[in-house]
């Protein structure tokens, strides 16, 4: 079973313009209307917005994250034909408050309306969506089950670590299930970003960008201030390493016991902030051959590719099957691959 994932920032912003053949496909080009407005949604708004945003952690009955949803329909809809069985999550912290609502607002909705005139169409569009069944299950639980029932099949105890924007999320995963003592949240990197805007504003004006836009040259390691090239890989090594030895460290330490580290050796990373070398080379200089640390294969995807799984083995079709995982800093959509086979 291959899964297919499509990613794109989560970022909005309200766009009473025409934009025309700007883009070169819808996944680059969305523009979806909602009530009486059109709004800009992912690669389009970092490029074509001024001030494109998402609140963090936000609830269902937010418009960032309705418009977040239906653009990751009108994106699972491209492939999968049949009434969708789909999976999302949250954090531990808030899936009590949004489980039901997110349920809800999932089986509301009848089709999207999107303008195709960014990427070359005439005009809008409606796409029809057909729901069957939604659920809702913790970001962690997506992660495992994607690790135990994708490509790796993994047996055995292990820790995870999910590193989001938002929230950083672990957990001490058996054969048997996750041990609910091990679980906890954290802040995310968000925490990161932060500190490194306010290092960088010591020295430079940087003008009026999101932290969501930020976020994009933390990444790059560099950004562009006054027309010049500003090198961040500094300022970021130190960011991510205050991030670790402030919120990560703490966070393990006062909820793994010694019994834990008894129970599993290898501590697996995923999420956006696995990506960075630096918060990798952290956990390693802690544990230093105590526990062996392993970051799986496309991070920042696992999550969304364990609720796809978790679909399959719900609903009982592979061609239905949606795992939607609507992150701080990028929405992911995965679906099962039917070229490759079931």
């Amino acid at each position: 079973m291959r899964i297919r994932t499509t990613t794109f920032p989560s970022l909005i912003q309200s766009q009473g313009s025409e934009l025309q053949n700007v883009s070169r496909d819808q996944l680059t080009g969305m523009k979806i209307r909602e009530g009486e407005e059109d709004y800009i949604i992912g690669d389009l708004a970092l490029v074509e917005g001024k001030n494109p945003h998402k609140a963090i952690n936000s609830s269902v009955d937010e418009l960032d994250y309705q418009l977040l949803a239906k653009a990751s329909l009108l994106t699972a809809s491209n492939f999968v034909k049949e009434p969708m069985v789909i999976t999302t999550g949250f954090p531990y912290s808030t899936i009590n408050i949004n489980k039901k609502p997110a349920v809800e607002f999932f089986n509301s909705i009848e089709s999207v309306t999107y303008d195709t005139r960014p990427f070359g169409g005439s005009d809008h569009l409606v796409q029809p969506i057909s729901v069957n069944r939604v659920e809702v299950i913790p970001e962690l639980i997506g992660g495992i089950i994607a690790m135990r029932s994708g490509e790796d099949q993994r047996t055995g105890n292990f820790f995870m670590v999910s590193m989001g924007y938002g929230t950083t999320e672990i957990g001490l995963s058996t054969d048997k299930g996750v041990i609910q003592r091990t679980e906890a949240s954290g802040n995310g990197l968000r925490y990161a970003i932060d500190w490194a805007m306010k290092r960088l504003m010591r020295d430079y004006y940087v003008g009026l960008r999101t932290e969501q836009q930020f976020d994009t040259a933390f990444q790059a390691g560099n950004i562009i201030l006054n027309r010049k090239r500003i090198d961040l890989t500094e300022i970021r090594r130190q960011a991510l390493a205050h991030y670790y030895e402030d919120v990560i460290s703490p966070l393990m330490r006062n909820t793994w016991s010694d019994d834990d580290f008894d129970r599993a050796n290898t501590i697996l990373l995923i999420g956006g902030g696995a990506n960075y070398p630096e918060l990798v080379d952290s956990f390693r200089r802690e544990f230093d051959s105590f526990v062996n640390i392993e970051v799986a294969e496309n991070p920042a995807t696992v999550t969304s590719r364990g609720y796809c799984i978790r679909s399959r083995n719900k609903g009982g079709s592979a061609a239905a099957a949606v795992g939607i995982d609507i992150g701080n800093a990028n929405t992911t959509v995965s679906v099962i691959d039917s070229s490759a086979g079931i």
